[in-house]
């Protein structure tokens, strides 16, 4: 069965861009093309919607409030496609539901395996936009790079912390285990703990709490 896929992007160069692009791709059926937040949501309320592809800056309602609204009223699941100077709507974006951030830049085939990646119920956090929230370009924020900082440590074990900071570092569930000399097993009993302590959903919100001290 194909992956059902809407993009909403005001450029329409871009838009009819992209459609082609995924066209030419057999995992998807590319059911509509529209102009803004709004027109997607709308769109994804009254038809079966798998993933969402969301510009970020577009009239009436930009990506992030789209966001929000899909995960709120449908099933259908929000990848974020941005550009460079988009740094200050990464947290929210993610706190709202973002299933994947990803710069518009990436070949065809990174998309492609993204949408499929969200689509199997996972996260796609592109590691550059992970470095600009370490870097703390976040706007409003202060720097991050020393991480930790800003949680409250004391409702965490040494162990957990030590995953926390290796998750903030992109580092994968095998690498972390091999790091820490612990199985995979333990490590993923260890980020289930750490997620039932903070009442986040998944792994990159981890990495963003880690480093920010946000969270939902």
């Amino acid at each position: 069965m194909k992956i059902k896929v809407i993009i909403a992007d005001d450029n329409s160069f871009v838009r009819e861009g992209m459609k082609i692009i995924l066209n030419t791709f057999d995992e998807f059926d590319i059911l509509a093309t529209v102009e803004d937040g709004e027109e997607a949501v709308q769109y994804c309320e009254h038809h079966a919607v798998d993933v969402a592809l969301l510009d970020i800056r577009m009239p009436k309602m930009n990506g992030v409030e789209a966001t929000r609204l899909l995960c709120e009223r449908t099933a259908t699941k929000p990848l974020i496609l941005t550009t460079f100077d988009d740094d200050e709507y990464i947290l929210d974006a993610i706190k709202y539901g973002a299933k994947g951030y990803l710069l518009k830049n990436n070949d065809p085939e990174r998309i492609r395996d993204a949408i499929k990646t969200i689509y199997n119920g996972h996260h796609v956090l592109q590691d550059v936009v992970l470095d600009k929230l370490k870097s703390g370009l976040v706007t409003g924020k202060e720097s991050a790079t020393s991480g930790g900082d800003k949680i409250d440590r004391s409702q965490f074990t040494e162990r957990e912390l030590d995953i926390m900071a290796l998750i903030a570092k992109g580092l994968a569930n095998k690498e972390i285990a091999k790091k820490l000399f612990i199985s995979d097993g333990t490590v993923a009993n260890h980020i289930t703990s750490i997620l039932s302590k903070t009442g986040l959903e998944h792994r990159t919100q981890i990495a963003i709490y880690y480093l920010t001290g946000e969270r939902n």
